[in-house]
């Protein structure tokens, strides 16, 4: 029995010894798998909760770019690494809400573009 290296759509994809398919256009079913293994699985109310973390998630990035912490004064050393650090937690944010995004489902989608609206 030969492991097969690549989906049904010629994607190649390996899992631990499972073959997972990948999608190459949006769907809008509440059946999905987003930034961890089995959620929000199959159930549509945790479905919601993946919308409104992904929605949560981009609103909070929108917030960092918009808001300034202190101003700049004589512990400039301080503010640099203040400053820092939010870039860092933006970055990180931003990472998690494309790779949310990388799922192909429409509403997480339309969720990340409401938060980021």
């Amino acid at each position: 029995m030969a492991f097969r290296t690549t989906s049904h759509n010629g994607i190649p994809i390996h899992h631990a010894n499972h073959l997972i398919a990948a999608r190459r256009s949006f769907y809008w079913g509440h059946n999905t798998v987003i930034l961890f293994d089995h959620w929000p699985g199959n159930n549509p109310a945790m479905y919601a909760l993946a919308i409104i973390f992904v929605f949560c998630l981009a609103f909070l990035v929108e917030l960092l770019i918009g808001f300034e912490f202190t101003k700049p004064g004589p512990t400039k050393v301080g503010f640099c690494l203040l400053n820092t650090g939010v870039y860092m937690m933006r970055a990180a944010l931003s990472y998690m809400v494309m790779l949310a995004v990388v799922s192909y489902n429409g509403g997480i989608f339309l969720a990340a573009v409401g938060g980021h609206a």
